[in-house]
């Protein structure tokens, strides 16, 4: 049996089902007026002088759900909808991030993503005949404050990372980690305390 489709024109009704963990269909017509809102937003962000904090600031806080004082993103900037992304105070996001955001990704107060730093939200079905038919579901991601992401991690769905945990250049986070740990490697394991 097929999933069925997204119900409801309602923003709510879609961010709900896509946040559920569900299949859905990724290639919906319903979704493709927020993806093009999206790119319009992410060109505009991408453009701008690489000193102009202030016009990035702008278009940030129009195409995030939430940006919260000292939130700030470097270019190249990427994400599929901008709905679903929660930047807590003083949190900083270095070039070239990809925050595939089909579910909430929500960063707490002072955290710190290095450069090239990838989370997804999305996974894809291990049939192939549903995968080719572009479905796909998702499930949250979530850093808890002060948490630091050296360049290059990836986070993959439905990890979350606790307060004040470190988490190596290069690594590959595929289960949640708790607070207050040093990560390294692929996939990520816990080395040591970082107290």
């Amino acid at each position: 049996m097929r999933p069925t489709g997204l119900d409801g024109d309602s923003l709510d009704a879609i961010k709900k089902r896509l946040g559920s963990g569900e299949l859905y269909p990724a290639a919906d017509p319903v979704l493709r007026p927020y993806r093009a809102r999206c790119m319009e937003l992410l060109d505009r962000f991408n453009n701008t002088a690489l000193g102009d904090f202030r016009t990035r600031e702008a278009v940030l806080r129009e195409l995030l759900h939430r940006v919260e004082p000292g939130g700030w993103v470097m270019p190249r900037f990427l994400c599929e909808f901008g709905f679903f992304i929660e930047l807590g105070p003083g949190t900083k996001i270095n070039f070239d991030a990809i925050l595939l955001d089909c579910a909430p990704i929500v960063l707490g107060a002072d955290v710190f993503l290095g450069p090239r730093c990838q989370l997804f939200t999305a996974n894809h079905p291990y049939d192939p005949s549903l995968r080719r038919e572009l479905y796909e579901s998702a499930r949250p991601i979530t850093l808890g404050d002060r948490v630091w992401l050296g360049g290059g991690v990836t986070v993959l769905p439905g990890v979350s990372i606790g307060a004040d945990t470190v988490v190596g250049a290069g690594s590959v986070v595929t289960k949640s980690l708790p607070s207050g740990v040093l990560a390294a490697g692929n996939p990520a394991r816990i080395i040591r305390d970082v107290a």
